[in-house]
Order: C-alpha cells, then structure tokens, then sequence
C-alpha cells in the first residue's frame, strides 16, 4: 500500500517526506499527508486493483494497462512499470554486465570533473543526497552520470541529467535499472533534448509555442507583445521534466505516463498549467510580470493536487493527435534550421 509517509526530526525541527525531501516544520504550508489527505484513499484503492492486474496478467502494453498508468502507479510497483513499458527492462536483459563494464572503464577527467561538479548541488534539501548519509545517494548517483557519459560520449554529461538520474534513483534504489531508465528517457522519450545543440530541446520548446497560438492565443499573443521567448519561462520545464518546478508526487505521476505514452505527455502538463491558469497570465502587464505569472501557475492549488492534475491534462488541451505534433515539430525544426 502507497502511504505519504511523514518523518520528523524534532531537535532540527525537519519534515522529511517518504522520498527524503524536506519542508521545515512552522513554514505555514500544509504537511504533506494534510494536502494529500483525500488522495490516500484514492492510493489505497489503486493499490488493490494494481495487485489484481498484475496478479492476473503479464505488464503488456494495452488500452487497461494505459488507462491504470493515467490513474497513477503505486509506489511499490513504479519500477517494474517504469522498466517494463519503457523497454529499458528487454534492454538491461539484452545486455548483461553492460553497466558494470562502463563503470570500469578508464575514467574521462573532464566527465567526472563535469559530474562532481554538479553532483553536490542535486537536491540539497533530501536528506538522501548529503554527503553524510548511510548510504548516500551521491555516490549511486555519480557512478550512473559517468556510467552514461562512458556508454554515450556525444553527449557525455549536461547540465539536467542530474536531477533527472536523482528522481529515477529515489524510485528505483537501484543504479542499473535506473541507469537504462535515464537511458530509454534519453534515447527514446526527449532525444536530442541533451546533445550538445540541444536541438530536440528547441525544437520542442518551439512546438509549445505553436500549440498555444492554436489553443490559447490570448497568452500567445501576451507573449509576444512583451518579446518574452518561451525558453525564458518553460526551458527549464522541459529540461528537468519538471523537477523543481512541480511537487515530487505530481512530477512522478507524470513520469508514469511520460514513460508509457512518450513526450506529447510534456506538452499536455505544459498546456494545462497555461490554460487553466490563463485569466492569471493576462493579469501581466510587462516582461518581468509574464516571467513571474509562469512562475506562480507551477505553485498553485492545482499542481499541489496531482490526481486531479492529471486528470485535467488529459481535458483541458482538448485533443492532441502524434500527427499534428510531429507535423509541429517538423515544421519547427525546419524553422530552427534556416536561423542558423
């Protein structure tokens, strides 16, 4: 059974949650059990009927494995969905010693230069990333970043990839799954959204904006009125998938769909925070103020209650065929093109 569970350490006066992060005590905010208290019981009902499903049957792709994956996956089961769906499970079993061999292999300076430099600045606040933790997930969490830089040197490492490998890591507690999990993200969900151009990255950034001008074009035409560029105030959404920018829980169940039905998922998070939130935008007068209203629509009551947000990603876009993003993103990435 998934519970939201809550530690205190009452000399330090800290809130650790279930995943290890922390809220300090007397902050005002609500505990995390108290913002979550109905969805318990959503939790523990999607509990029972996940444990049937995969008593009964094998983790297949189909129409009833998709709609429970849109409902949410418990916690115990989020691993074995995660790499099952992706294909990053059929990858680690075509590859047996795969990971192991990259770990020995000689070490690139710049990489690990380049992943200890970031390794101490991913997730400051949980108190599984310290450096004095038993065990601490720092060094889990270094061997996965130099693992991939070994196993794909045209990216190495980037900026991002560390809080990406810390949230699978949280998950998983496992370096191997969680390293064909940051693999499959990679390859197969964002490509290029890393490579050095990040091209993928822009491309889709730039896709966002067509979506909004067709689906909300009052906040597209805000946007341009003010000159703000959409890799000013959503880059950093997409790059993390939207660590930081969204509760842990909220992120996760977007990560369950993410890694089943691939990244029109991103657009659909994207799209509903600005859509629903879109009398908000407009209040906007000036550059500074449309930088700080995309900032707030992350921090609201919607975001803060994941089970209905994700049931307003699936209905607030309305429809978003494959056909037309990837028409949108053939159509951006040409436009990329010519600017350079």
């Amino acid at each position: 059974m998934e519970t939201v569970e809550l530690c205190i350490d009452e000399e330090r006066e800290i809130r650790t949650d279930q995943y290890g992060f922390q809220q300090p005590a007397g902050s005002g905010s609500a505990s995390p059990r108290e913002q979550v208290s109905d969805y318990g019981s959503v939790l523990r009902r999607r509990a029972i009927k996940w444990r049937k499903l995969l008593q009964s049957s094998r983790v297949e792709r189909s129409l009833k494995m998709k709609r429970y994956i849109r409902k949410g996956i418990p916690n115990e089961y989020r691993t074995l969905i995660w790499m099952t769906v992706s294909g990053a499970q059929a990858q680690m079993e075509k590859n047996p010693a795969y990971y192991k061999k990259l770990l020995e292999m000689e070490e690139d300076p710049r990489l690990v230069d380049a992943v200890k430099t970031d390794i101490n600045r991913t997730f400051p606040d949980n108190v599984h990333f310290r450096r004095t933790a038993n065990p601490s997930l720092q060094d889990a969490l270094f061997n996965i970043l130099v693992a991939y830089g070994n196993h794909n040197k045209i990216i190495g490492y980037c900026q991002g990839m560390n809080f990406i490998a810390g949230y699978l890591l949280i998950v998983t507690k496992d370096e191997e799954k969680s390293f064909w999990l940051l693999d499959t993200l990679i390859a197969k969900v964002v490509p290029d959204f890393y490579t050095p151009t990040m091209s993928g990255l822009k491309t889709d950034q730039e896709v966002l904006s067509q979506l909004v001008k067709m689906k909300v074009p009052a906040v597209a035409a805000l946007m341009e009125k003010h000159n703000v560029m959409w890799t000013m105030v959503v880059g950093r959404w997409f790059i993390c998938l939207f660590i930081d920018i969204l509760p842990v829980e909220t992120v996760l169940r977007i990560w369950d769909c993410l890694f089943y039905e691939g990244s029109k998922i991103t657009f659909r998070v994207a799209l509903t925070l600005i859509k629903y939130h879109q009398a908000s935008i407009l209040e906007a007068n000036n550059f500074p103020a449309v930088c700080e209203k995309f900032k707030e629509i992350t921090r609201g009551a919607l975001a803060q209650d994941c089970h209905v947000f994700m049931q307003k990603i699936f209905t607030e876009p309305g429809r978003l065929p494959l056909a037309t993003i990837t028409k949108l993103r053939e159509y951006s990435r040409a436009e990329i093109d010519a600017q350079t």
